[in-house]
């Protein structure tokens, strides 16, 4: 047998045993046929790979060195407020960036750099299998492919850039030396505070040339890389602050595992404050905050990225209403600044700061902001900062927190017309951890209903209704409303919370405020109507900006029942009396917070919300100080100059418009437009009788008493049941008192005849069975 007639002989014999499989089996290819099938796979992307290396070029430099301007533009579209975004960027020769700067930047962004190729196969399987776990979008570009991005190609999110800037990054790996590409990147990266390159981040952040950085600085300025608007940590929120400096640690941890430091000297490393942010030019004034509203709405929304931002060119036209932020400025500066006299109270009418935002309820709009007197010489906006306690602006929240739940964990029920005891420094029963604050003044107020509590702002009564309806809950609630959860002092394990330990920004409280406002339809606060930006070739660049479709964040009853209770805020007996010269029906709450640290007003009519915040710090240390003695008054509580400064912008912001009734749903049978009570005040014989006190107490109120001037009103029985313990089916709601019942009158409590306090704490399982807490109304 000859060796053609073996080999047909085997191939007939593989055939027949083939046939003899069963049918599924014989429809799976053969190893050799899935061997060749691989290897031509494999010869066709070598092969093609190899075209594209050849074909792909290295490109000339992209249009970046010459980026124009950024313009901001009034809601108008005319008007402008700004023009910013010229790169801000001095080219350095590796040989002046210091050695530990560079091996900090080598191990805060690319530890393989030094052995890589350009690019690295390993990171990349790594961050996109980090990616399909769900840990996040991963990152996994090399320091030459960064390089590539920014100066050859663009930040475009797209599968042929990515593969183009692969392709380049291995020629420009073979082709350039690793020091040049390492002051490349350097050069050409974003360092936030508008600084391109490490040259202008040093003088942005330390106020020195590249050369004489630091170890510490220079891995500060490595860990912006990541994060650079974010990581600002002289901006940052609390949050953002803890993230900068872990990524700094993370960097020199790095230089530690890759040997360029040794463990001793890492121990000694300290974290280095940058100085404060400098003004870029033609952001005085309001401009630079309005800007800064813009630019961070932009980038926390994902619209843009803070580098493609910052490279200039954008046409922005944000949503700020030029007359009214005119009207803010003016509101401060007549209400406030006029009445200081730093020359003659050095010590308390200094440093004195305001917070301020204004938003449309039914759109998210955000029309004004107060960030500051003048950008060049404050650029701080303290319309974003996240670190002031915002106090008895959050008894709303708890309020909302109870009227949900509507039934305490024992099963009585929780209206606004429930009964609490007003005792001042009463101890909370039920809650995590042990808590008796005072009233103000120290007044005792006896059994009173939710909504008397909020108009005197009553601290005993609403630290214990908080826990009532659940921290958890009251927590979740905020949320829902637009209080972000990220910012501090919203733990359920504290049980102050009920009080306002918080920090939300001005515009997040406005936002939440707007919230209520808009009956439960909650809209994050938006500051930008549309960008665009015309390239050199023609091309219109349009990004898609985020849609603003409201969320349910409470029931309609549940919303309109705080509104219908916080008008009565606004009202002669109430702590905000001073919005009445608003003239308009208005609904908002006072705030003010331990040591009078800080003051709120945040309130809105049916149509525009706003929150007005005051404090003190120190422009060294950046320390809180007391408000106390500020314009010589011995308090500064919610009801006055924040109150007063609300009143004077909103009266402006609505002038020439109509005049809107609040339409409430509050559970009424027969629900609609409500009667805007007359300032008359209240016709109860008590109603002049006794001072007014309260948590936020104001001297121009008139003296407490009497029922409210309209008729209160339940929230409706469609409200969420709470979990866990509880009656299965709701108890009816405590009955509506008459127009004729009134609220006793407070009495102040000497100190000399109150009883000792309990010596044990009142423990989570909740007080003792005659616990005087949430009685309903008899």
């Amino acid at each position: 047998m000859t060796l053609s007639t073996r080999r047909q002989a085997k191939r007939a014999a593989r055939r027949e045993a083939r046939r003899a499989l069963p049918f599924w089996r014989r429809l799976l290819p053969t190893w050799r046929v899935t061997l060749g099938t691989l290897t031509a796979l494999l010869l066709l992307a070598v092969g093609g790979f190899a075209v594209l290396y050849v074909i792909v070029p290295v490109p000339d430099p992209n249009a970046h060195a010459v980026a124009q301007n950024n313009i901001y533009l009034y809601a108008d579209g005319t008007t402008e407020i700004a023009r910013t975004g010229a790169v801000n960027r001095t080219d350095v020769t590796i040989d002046r960036i210091p050695l530990q700067t560079q091996q900090a930047v080598v191990s805060a962004e690319d530890r393989s750099f030094y052995q890589n190729r350009g690019i690295d196969l390993k990171g990349m399987v790594r961050a996109g299998w980090n990616t399909l776990l769900g840990k996040g979008m991963q990152g996994g570009s090399t320091i030459t492919q960064q390089y590539v991005k920014n100066y050859y190609l663009t930040q475009d999110q797209t599968i042929e850039r990515k593969g183009r800037e692969l392709l380049i990054a291995l020629k420009v790996d073979q082709q350039r030396d690793k020091k040049d590409i390492l002051a490349g990147y350097l050069n050409s990266s974003y360092f936030g505070r508008g600084a391109y390159g490490i040259q202008s981040a040093a003088h942005a952040y330390y106020g020195v040339d590249v050369s004489e950085l630091d170890l510490g600085q220079g891995a500060y300025l490595a860990s912006l890389l990541q994060a650079p608007s974010l990581y600002d940590v002289r901006t940052a929120t609390p949050a953002n602050r803890e993230k900068a400096i872990a990524r700094w640690n993370y960097a020199l941890d790095g230089m530690v595992q890759l040997g360029f430091l040794t463990t001793a000297d890492r121990t000694a490393a300290t974290f280095p404050e940058p100085i404060d942010p400098q003004p870029a030019t033609g952001l005085s004034g309001q401009a630079g905050y309005l800007v800064g509203v813009a630019d961070d709405y932009l980038i926390s929304s994902g619209t843009i990225d803070a580098a493609t931002l910052k490279a200039g060119g954008w046409r922005i036209t944000t949503t700020f209403d030029k007359p009214r932020q005119d009207a803010f400025a003016k509101a401060v500066q007549t209400e406030l600044t006029d009445e200081l006299d730093p020359a003659s109270r050095p010590a308390t009418d200094t440093d004195v700061r305001v917070a301020g935002a204004s938003v449309e309820p039914a759109t998210g709009r955000v029309v004004a902001v107060y960030g500051g007197p003048d950008y060049a010489k404050q650029p701080y906006n303290d319309a974003l900062r996240q670190d002031n306690q915002i106090g008895s602006t959050f008894k709303p929240i708890d309020l909302a927190a109870g009227l949900i739940a509507q039934h305490t964990l024992d099963g009585r029920p929780i209206t606004v017309d429930s009964h609490y005891d007003g005792t001042s420094e009463r101890p909370v029963t039920g809650g995590p951890t042990p808590y008796a604050p005072p009233n103000e003044d120290d007044t005792d107020y006896g059994s009173i209903t939710l909504r008397y509590a909020m108009v005197k702002s009553v601290n005993s009564v609403y630290a214990q209704e908080g826990v009532d309806a659940g921290l958890a809950r009251v927590r979740d609630t905020a949320v829902k409303l637009g209080i972000p959860d990220s910012v501090r002092g919203m733990d359920p394990a504290n049980t102050s919370m009920t009080l306002g330990t918080a920090t939300p920004s001005a515009l997040d409280l406005a936002g939440a405020y707007a919230t209520l406002a808009n009956h439960g339809q909650a809209h994050t606060p938006w500051s930008v109507l549309k960008l665009e930006r015309v390239n050199p070739g023609g091309a219109v660049d349009v990004p898609k900006t985020p849609e603003h479709t409201p969320t349910d964040a409470v029931a309609r009853g549940i919303a309109d029942s705080v509104t219908d209770v916080l008008r009565d805020v606004v009202s002669p007996r109430g702590t905000g009396a001073a919005a009445l010269d608003l003239g308009r029906p208005a609904a908002g709450k006072t705030g003010t917070t331990d040591s009078n640290l800080s003051a709120w007003f945040a309130g809105y009519t049916p149509e525009l919300t706003t929150a007005v915040g005051l404090f003190r710090e120190n422009p060294k240390t950046h320390a809180k100080e007391p408000l106390a003695g500020t314009a010589g008054l011995t308090r500064i509580n919610g009801g006055a100059f924040p109150t007063k400064i609300w009143t004077a912008y909103m009266t402006a912001a609505l002038d020439g418009t109509p005049t809107q009734q609040f339409d409430l749903q509050t559970g009424h049978d027969t629900p609609g437009p409500d009667t805007w009570p007359t300032p008359t005040g209240s016709t109860s014989p008590s109603a002049t009788a006794t001072p007014t006190t309260g948590g936020d107490h104001t001297a121009t109120n008139p003296a407490p008493g009497g029922a409210p001037t309209h008729a209160p009103s339940t929230p409706p029985t469609t409200g969420e049941p709470a979990p866990g313990p509880g009656p299965t089916t709701p108890s009816p709601q405590a009955p509506q008192p008459t127009s004729s019942q009134e609220q006793p009158s407070p009495t102040p409590r000497p100190t000399q005849t109150r009883p000792p306090r309990p010596t044990d704490p009142p423990t989570a399982s909740g007080g003792p069975a005659t616990r005087p807490a949430a009685t309903t109304t008899p």
